[in-house]
């Protein structure tokens, strides 16, 4: 059965629409959507179509997770179609008992935007309970002089059902003596009273029998009997009587058991033992004699159990006082019970929405809160607050709602987790209080970005590396979990020629860890910078750069080249000539050498290694500058020849020779006859050395 939704109106029913007042109110509607079903439909019964009376898109409905919030779900949301269903047994009788209103209320939520929306469920009635009388057979003592008009009161029927489905009237079946009454207790039940309309008379008729039917108001109705057994007596004629036909008492809720109530007196006229009166309950309820004790001798009432006022503010308690003969009077006890601050208020989460964004803005709901106090008036007043200093505040947006929204912004790399205390006061006298504590876990979103160990990198690498080698490792960290803090690594920028950087350097996107691709050469390239990246993975994706500077260092991997003088292919160069006459320190030639490294292993020196007439030049340490030591002597030969070696800083050095020819003549004419002719080099164990 699918009924309509309704407005809160007190004259009629009807359905509501309310798109328009969605878009006016994000947070509660001003009236509740109501709906109207009768008790114990089977699960999953449609109540109505809640999407649609909230104005509600259906292909909306799996982002805005329609749901109920309760405690007690007797309704759920179909996710799918957004229908209101009945999602467990509702039994108007055990929910609400005899009230003639039933209703569930109850919020709904509906996530971006967050929406709350209050709807309440009538329960209606249906006769499912007949009315049952306690006993099959009651059983009644009636003195022969009993004067027509007196009346007897009866243990009434039972009916759970309430309003028209209740017990309705009593009838009794035809017969000549009696007749039957309705009375109704200040609680509002009905009961009945036999009423005598004629005079018995015992010698003639000793024993009468009736049949008393309760009668619901159902369609069809339905109906519970009882059979009436009346004893006419002959004997004592006076019944006892109460000194008030009805006694009211207050009593507050927290009088311990065993506390004395009231004390009822009935007499009886008669004399002996007939004037011995005993005393019972009479037609009340199961609940008050769990509550209440009665001794049968002194007509005392006491307390068994203690009170509570939210469950039970009054009491009727049904007296009856029988003497010897069965002749019976009876009283009624009015109790009120008086409402005390011994409830605590209660602090209920009806709905939490965690984890929680730590880039939620504030005033983002986190929690929807319910309190509630079973005292009444002020000791049923509540008001919550969050105990401590946090982010967050609670708002309240009814009497007894309150959400808990953030009040700032929110760091998760600070402070992953919070447990809110929130604690309900009543304001009774003194109050009462309790707490709950609602841990909520903040999630990451990808607000950091990686950030790089070091401002900048250097680093030095020597030349001829293996290709392979690893020459440097950056490193970055991002604050951030998961896929928001995982960094990996890219080259992004160089100053080499694009084409080359991907046959020069490589890194792993995975370590940081930078690679050459080949052996580097001082010669042809001294130094590079690289600016890396390290990329996080969220989405969007933030990063970060840093430049990496590369030094190549220089290794002592080339030999000096002599550019002069000439060398032939036997690494000798063409005659210098020398004049007879020179003096000593006379400039004869320089050797002229370069070295492609750099520093030390650029740095050269020149030495004689064999010379044909040692001691007769000279060779500059570091000019190369060949000179006469002393004058030429006749013993000494025209044509001599150095072997000069030429060699630089490194470690190992490395070094290149020259063979000077040289020839003492005074002209060209005179140093051209044959050359071939030539001295030999003198051991070079017997050779001397003089550098300048």
């Amino acid at each position: 059965m699918r009924l309509s939704a309704e407005r809160s109106r007190p004259v009629r029913w009807r359905q509501v629409l309310l798109p328009f007042l969605l878009s006016l109110f994000g947070w509660a509607l001003p009236d509740q959507i109501r709906y109207s079903i009768p008790e114990e439909l089977a699960k999953n019964s449609v109540v109505g179509n809640l999407a649609k009376d909230l104005g509600l898109s259906v292909r909306d409905l799996p982002a805005r997770k329609l749901r109920v919030s309760a405690e007690k779900e007797y309704f759920t949301v179909n996710p799918e179609s957004g229908d209101l269903l009945v999602s467990n047994r509702i039994d108007r009788e055990k929910i609400c008992g005899k009230k003639p209103l039933c209703i569930l209320d109850f919020d709904t939520v509906a996530e971006n935007p967050l929406n709350i929306f209050q709807v309440a469920v009538t329960v209606q009635d249906i006769n499912d309970n007949i009315p049952l009388f306690k006993q099959s057979k009651i059983d009644l003592k009636i003195g022969e002089s009993t004067k027509p008009g007196k009346t007897f009161p009866l243990d009434p029927a039972l009916d759970l059902d309430a309003g028209s489905n209740s017990l309705q009237r009593y009838h009794l079946n035809d017969n000549e003596y009696f007749g039957l009454s309705e009375k109704q207790t200040p609680d509002g039940r009905k009961y009945p009273e036999l009423i005598l309309k004629h005079s018995l008379d015992r010698e003639e008729e000793n024993f009468h029998q009736l049949v008393l039917t309760a009668v619901d108001g159902g369609d069809p109705p339905q109906s519970g009997t009882t059979q009436i057994q009346i004893q006419v007596t002959d004997a004592n004629d006076n019944p006892p009587v109460f000194s008030q036909e009805v006694y009211r008492v207050s009593l507050k809720e927290g009088v311990p058991p065993g506390f004395s109530v009231l004390q009822v007196t009935a007499t009886d006229q008669d004399e002996g033992s007939n004037a011995e009166v005993t005393y019972s309950f009479h037609n009340v309820d199961e609940q008050v004699e769990q509550f209440f004790s009665l001794d049968k001798r002194t007509g005392e009432i006491t307390t068994k159990d203690n009170f509570d006022f939210e469950i039970a503010n009054s009491y009727i308690l049904g007296i009856e006082a029988k003497d010897p003969g069965d002749l019976a009077g009876h009283c009624s006890i009015q109790v009120e019970i008086l409402d005390e601050n011994d409830c605590a208020p209660e602090v209920i989460v009806t709905s939490v929405f965690t984890p929680l964004p730590e880039d939620s803005p504030p005033g983002t709901v986190i929690a929807l809160i319910k309190t509630r106090d079973r005292d009444s008036g002020e000791n049923g007043e509540v008001y919550c607050r969050i105990l401590g200093n946090t982010a967050f505040t609670l708002k309240s947006y009814s009497k007894i709602y309150y959400k808990l929204v953030t009040d700032g912004a929110l760091d998760r790399e600070e402070i992953s987790e919070y447990n809110v205390t929130i604690m309900a006061t009543d304001r009774g006298k003194p109050p009462l209080s309790s707490s709950i504590t609602i841990t909520l876990h903040i999630t990451d979103v990808n607000d950091n970005a990686p950030v790089f160990q070091q401002s900048a990198y250097l680093v030095y690498v020597p030349e001829n590396n293996p290709p392979g080698a690893s020459i440097a490792q950056v490193s970055a960290s991002d604050s951030d979990l998961g896929p928001n803090g995982h960094v990996s690594y890219s080259i992004v920028a160089s100053d080499l020629e694009p084409r080359a950087l991907s046959s020069y350097v490589s890194v792993s996107a995975q370590s940081g860890v930078v690679f050459a691709q080949r052996a580097f050469d001082h010669e042809q390239l001294r130094a590079f910078e690289l600016t890396l990246q390290a990329r996080d993975q969220g989405s969007p994706a933030l990063s970060a750069n840093v430049s990496l500077r590369v030094l190549v260092g220089d290794r002592n991997d080339n030999a000096p080249r002599v550019l002069y003088p000439t060398l032939g292919p036997d690494g000798s160069a063409l005659f210098d000539t020398v004049p007879r006459a020179a003096q000593p320190g006379y400039l004869v030639t320089k050797v002229v050498a370069v070295d492609a490294d750099s520093g030390h292993n650029a740095w050269l020196s020149y030495h004689v290694l064999q010379a044909s007439e040692p001691g007769l030049f000279s060779l500059g340490l570091r000019t190369g500058e060949v000179r006469t030591a002393r004058a030429l002597s006749e013993r000494d030969a025209a044509r001599q020849r150095l072997l000069v070696a030429v060699r630089d800083g490194g470690q190992p050095p490395l070094s290149a020779t020259a063979t000077l020819l040289l020839v003492f003549a005074d002209s060209l004419q005179e140093a051209l006859p044959d050359f071939s002719d030539r001295p030999a080099l003198s051991d070079p164990q017997a050779l001397s050395y003089s550098f300048t």
